[in-house]
């Protein structure tokens, strides 16, 4: 009996050896290598050997632990730093596009200004040669404020319609309706022009309305497609530097970083723990989805209307017509402008006596420069807003794919290969993968998610403004789009100010986000509650066959010990 009893004490004591052997402490000469291969800090100060992690708050483990506190906060710092890398790698291929198109768009709608206002001072030359020299500071203005209208300055395109054909008639009517010899004085050329609205019959005829109401038409779609364009920068650039709350943080560096303090360098995410850590973090950019899309399918559906008569190429290279127009009706018309102009102004004041340069139908041509063109317009602006809309669209669901595009591509680890499942490495991840959006993050097991961000829930207000431009619906007096501050009342709850500043304590969330789309994943939580399909029964690491060959050593150690002890029971 006692030789009976000697001998389970002896396995017992082999069984703790090899659990000893078989769980032996990390090798803390790979983690300081890859800390110092990653530039996370300093390490000269990380221990040499394997130490307890008490102090630990995240990556606290039973085991000996090659981190101490400080190497703790130096890998949460970089759990962030990557994260927001990979945002903006992510992002760069979009933020590229729109950028470019920006600048493309710009260039070839100014060199179309320059064509249109050349084309109207040729006419002009042609037509009326004497006119044409002193108009051409007029014509320059008049396609100057529509560019500067374009591009977001708070104009009046029926002002500055009216203010071009106020300029010309003083031209008109000494050059053409009552010329002399000499050409009216200053004082008198100011009461012609600032009679020209007043007189009966309209001076110009329909043209200066005509005109006006053409370009009001072309120019106001294309206002507010360079104005969706640089929206959709300040979205991109909004998201890339997302505020990260206290939870995502820690959520992120146990998945990341923690595997490291237990030796394991090598080792990845599952794929379904990546997908509810980032789901968590990334919870308000999902949010961005549904407007996202809505977005660049409202850009495209203007872009399809911008033809014809909002052509606003096709209407300014047609504009010189108008003018030419407009100045015939006003040369027909001109016994009965002249006594007009005689009863508001008297006769006319002139300056010194010259020779007139009046000429109809002249051929003079080389005497005005016209300004050059930056470049050929080879392309048109639909050609290159039809291109821009086809890119554009492969991107409509970039901020609903975001988590999954970012495990998938990024950080998780491949299928059939051990995963680190936030504990230790493991064959596959067991518990609920949850969907993406705030309110789906209720029951996410790895990331306390408590509301939306308000940056966000701002960027949200702006792109249902430009919506709701782009789609030309009456909308509220939000002003312009850097005058939206607040939210929209979508939003139940405000910004909360019991907890810290890392807290991410927003408010509730701000509705459910339909995905019409799914880009990448097909997880969802109605259809998986586990991520074993992602994943046979074989414990391999890439590149770190030693991640996986721990994750059996408990077990193992567990059936010695156990055997051991009810054989010794049984006797």
């Amino acid at each position: 009996m006692m030789g009976a009893h000697a001998l389970v004490l002896f396995c017992m004591m082999f069984a703790t050896l090899t659990c000893l052997n078989l769980g032996s402490p990390p090798n803390c000469d790979e983690v300081r290598k890859v800390f110092q291969q990653r530039q996370i800090g300093p390490v000269k100060s990380l221990p040499d050997k394997p130490r307890t992690g008490n102090d630990l708050q995240v990556c606290s483990s039973r085991n000996l632990t090659c981190c101490t506190k400080k190497m703790e906060e130096r890998y949460q710092v970089a759990a962030r730093r990557d994260i927001q890398n990979l945002l903006q790698i992510s992002s760069s291929p979009l933020k590229f596009l729109i950028s470019r198109n920006v600048a493309v768009f710009q260039d070839t709608f100014e060199s179309v200004i320059l064509q249109a206002e050349n084309f109207t001072t040729s006419v002009l030359q042609s037509t009326y040669r004497g006119m044409a020299t002193e108009a051409s500071g007029a014509v320059r203005e008049l396609f100057t404020d529509v560019g500067l209208f374009v591009l977001g300055s708070e104009l009046s395109v029926d002002e500055l319609v009216h203010r071009f054909f106020d300029a010309l008639f003083p031209l008109v009517y000494d050059r053409l309706i009552n010329p002399g010899l000499a050409p009216i004085s200053p004082a008198y050329a100011e009461c012609v022009r600032s009679a020209r609205r007043g007189l009966s019959g309209a001076p110009f005829g329909g043209a200066p309305a005509q005109l006006a109401a053409q370009v009001s038409r072309a120019a106001v779609p294309a206002r507010v497609f360079l104005q969706a364009l640089h929206l959709g920068v300040e979205v991109i650039n909004t998201t890339d530097h997302l505020q990260l709350s206290r939870e995502c943080k820690r959520g992120l560096l146990k998945m990341s970083y923690c595997p490291h303090c237990q030796g394991l360098t090598q080792s990845r995410p599952c794929m379904g723990y990546c997908l509810n850590v980032l789901r968590g973090c990334l919870a308000s950019l999902a949010e961005v989805d549904a407007h996202w899309l809505e977005f660049v399918q409202s850009l495209g559906e203007l872009s399809d209307r911008m033809h014809g008569a909002q052509d606003l190429e096709q209407v300014l290279l047609g504009a010189h017509g108008l003018v030419q127009e407009a100045v015939a009706h006003a040369q027909k018309n001109g016994p009965r402008l002249s006594v007009q102009v005689h009863r508001i102004c008297g006769h006319p004041s002139r300056g010194e006596a010259q020779v007139s340069s009046v000429q109809v139908g002249g051929n003079g041509r080389d005497s005005i420069p016209l300004r050059a063109s930056p470049r050929d317009i080879d392309i048109s602006l639909a050609n290159r807003r039809k291109e821009f809309i086809n890119a554009l669209r492969s991107h409509r669901t970039f901020y609903g794919g975001l988590a999954d595009q970012l495990c998938m591509n990024e950080l998780s680890s491949g299928d059939g290969l051990a995963c680190w499942n936030g504990a230790d490495v493991v064959k596959s991840y067991t518990l609920r993968v949850v969907g993406n959006g705030i309110k789906a993050q209720t029951v996410n097991p790895e990331v306390k998610v408590k509301g939306s961000d308000p940056v966000i829930n701002q960027i949200i207000d702006k792109l249902k403004h430009i919506n709701q431009l782009l789609q030309g619906k009456s909308i509220p007096k939000f002003g312009t789009l850097d005058e939206i501050e607040t939210g929209s009342g979508d939003r139940e709850g405000h910004y909360s100010g019991d907890c810290d500043d890392e807290d991410g304590c927003w408010g509730s969330g701000n509705g459910d986000v339909k995905r019409t789309i799914l880009r990448i994943s097909k997880l969802t939580p109605e259809k998986t509650n586990s991520h074993r399909h992602h994943h046979t029964n074989t414990v391999d690491v890439e590149n770190g066959a030693s991640d996986g060959s721990r994750a059996g050593t408990q077990g193992v150690c567990l059936a010695l010990i156990w055997t051991c002890a009810l054989t010794l029971l049984s006797w």
